[in-house]
């Protein structure tokens, strides 16, 4: 740390940046400030000003507010605390939601112009239900960690400092109701808590072995492991099945071509896709995690053309585009393949592989706006264009989004 960490900066923010943090400068330099709103004036104290580009702040007092400023959802992370007490994950707690959303669009619109060459009008669509709560009330799943006395609680901003707190807005009713914020786990390093669409909230302490839970997405039932991987939003696989249904042109899909779904987790995106296109269509869920797997082979087990493959996506894209014969070929042309990344990604190495494929759509559902609109800019290298482009506030309350993209070749 140089001489002026720890001082403080009084500044204008002027707009937003990815990451959750506003963007200000200090006599020329820029200065990327938390628990600010562009169009404010912020007195913030410098908590990084190792790198030469930039610093890192926070905000201690508001001099000149937004009009979209509001009291902060969580108290646990309100600006009357020292910034090092404030819990993480509610940075956009302080915004009105609407006004959250329009910066989210931003930074979407900003990353895929800036990245991409894209332009782009999506508006960041609300779920169902958020509008009315305020944002709060749809987590179905939160870890805790551990300090070292055996007290639970989320991180601080930015930090791995554990903060214990008294409540949990962002959760469920069910989930916030069993999550044992007063109670103390010694020698543990985190407790999960979750509320499953079927079976009741519960806990997973440590290294406890995982159960099986079940979860309904409409009519339909996915099995998984209680630690696995599924939506944290209470209506976020309602939304991208529709999503992603919505996002494949029918002209385009041909349901007996070698249609893929990779990170195919438990199989929710492939059954959607399956589920419009009828019981003939032909899929295959690809995703590293064995156990999500097995549960993927029962999860499409009605659909007689839809398996599911263990295998790292980079490693089997790249051998089946390298080992791909001709009428295989032929099939992958016709395809439609759906992409659902971790945050950082699909990556230059996927999206060659499977630009190399050339099918006929692909249909990305991104957490990560910037990793997204990458990507869009790799496609566009290999021929194909962002056609497109819905955006979901899948997580009200914090700075990420979801978008799902249709990329077709001409």
């Amino acid at each position: 740390m140089g001489e002026w960490a720890g001082r403080q900066v009084e500044v204008d923010v002027t707009n937003i940046a990815h990451g959750g943090v506003s963007v200000a400068r200090h006599e020329g330099r820029v200065v990327f400030v938390a628990d600010a709103i562009p169009g404010e004036r912020v007195v913030a104290r410098v908590s990084d000003d190792s790198k030469k580009a930039f610093w890192r702040a926070e905000t201690l007092l508001v001099v000149e507010p937004s009009v979209h400023r509001r009291d902060h959802v969580w108290s646990a992370a309100a600006l009357d605390r020292d910034p090092a007490d404030r819990a993480g994950g509610a940075e956009f707690g302080h915004i009105d939601l609407a006004h959250q959303r329009e910066l989210k669009r931003q930074v979407l619109a900003d990353s895929l112009q800036r990245m991409a060459g894209v332009w782009t009008e999506a508006q960041v669509e609300a779920i169902p239900g958020d509008e009315e709560r305020d944002g709060t009330g749809w987590r179905t799943r939160v870890r805790l960690h551990v300090d070292d006395s055996g007290r639970p609680g989320p991180y601080a901003a930015r930090s791995h400092r554990v903060i214990p707190v008294t409540d949990l807005p962002l959760a469920t009713d069910e989930l916030a109701e069993a999550a044992p914020l007063a109670e103390r786990f010694e020698g543990e390093t985190h407790v999960d808590v979750l509320a499953p669409s079927t079976g009741g909230a519960r806990l997973i302490i440590g290294a406890q072995k995982p159960s099986v839970i079940t979860e309904i997405v409409g009519e339909r039932e996915f099995r998984l492991a209680d630690g696995g991987f599924w939506q944290v939003h209470r209506g976020a696989a309602a939304a991208l099945t529709a999503a992603v249904q919505d996002a494949i042109a029918a002209d385009r899909f041909d349901p007996l071509a070698a249609n893929l779904d990779l990170y195919g987790g438990v199989g929710l995106l492939a059954a959607a896709v399956a589920d419009r296109f009828g019981p003939t269509t032909r899929i295959t869920s690809v995703e590293s995690d064995e156990a999500a797997t097995d549960f993927a082979s029962g999860n499409l087990s009605e659909w007689l053309g839809a398996r599911a493959e263990t295998g790292r996506v980079e490693r089997w894209v790249r051998e089946l585009a390298s080992s791909a014969s001709a009428s295989e070929r032929a099939r992958l042309a016709k395809a439609t393949v759906v992409l659902d990344p971790p945050r950082s990604g699909a990556g230059r190495q996927v999206v060659d592989s499977v630009a190399a494929l050339a099918p006929a759509q692909v249909v990305y559902v991104a957490c990560d706006p910037v990793a997204f609109a990458r990507d869009v800019g790799l496609f566009a290298a290999h021929g194909y264009s962002l056609e497109r482009l819905r955006a979901f506030d899948l997580f009200p309350n914090t700075h990420h989004v979801e978008a799902v993209g249709t990329l077709t070749r001409a």
